[in-house]
């Protein structure tokens, strides 16, 4: 299907908020395990998920509004995302795994459809592919969380 560049820039827009917007939830839900757990475990799932997952919001984010700064898009205000209805720290780890892997995906998938060359430039290729590197251990990381809780 041809697309304007006007167009496809928004769509590149509509991903990287789809995508952005994965992330906090995936920072929400770790927040709810943070509150969940002791302090020795939470200090350590700060460490280890929290901060880097805050990192990688940041870092879709400012792809996003600088992308649309740089073409003339109005900014956007991101939301912060909701933690879901998971049960205990264990689902609420689950839960931002979920929806790490789901940003990813996401940004994987805007990655493969060229979007970002076609219509993009260096900058916003760039931010997707920091996004996704940032993104990349969580999803272990938090696993390797889990298999200590409890004990």
């Amino acid at each position: 299907m041809a697309y304007t560049n006007e167009e496809g820039r928004q769509q590149l827009l509509d991903e990287l908020e789809a995508a952005a917007g994965a992330i906090a939830i995936a920072v929400a839900a770790l927040g709810e395990a943070y509150e969940a757990l002791d302090e020795q475990n939470a200090d350590r799932l700060e460490a280890v998920l929290f901060r880097p997952a805050t990192h990688a919001s940041g870092r879709a984010q400012r792809t996003y509004a600088e992308f649309a700064q740089r073409h003339g898009f109005p900014p956007l205000t991101f939301d912060a995302g909701a933690a879901g209805h998971a049960s205990g720290a264990r689902g609420h780890i689950d839960h931002a795994v979920e929806a790490f892997q789901n940003a990813d995906g996401l940004l994987s998938e805007l990655q493969d459809s060229m979007l970002p060359i076609e219509v993009g430039d260096a900058e916003v290729r760039a931010g997707i592919t920091e996004t996704r590197a940032l993104l990349g251990p969580l999803p272990q990381a938090a696993h390797s969380i889990e298999r200590t809780l409890g004990r």
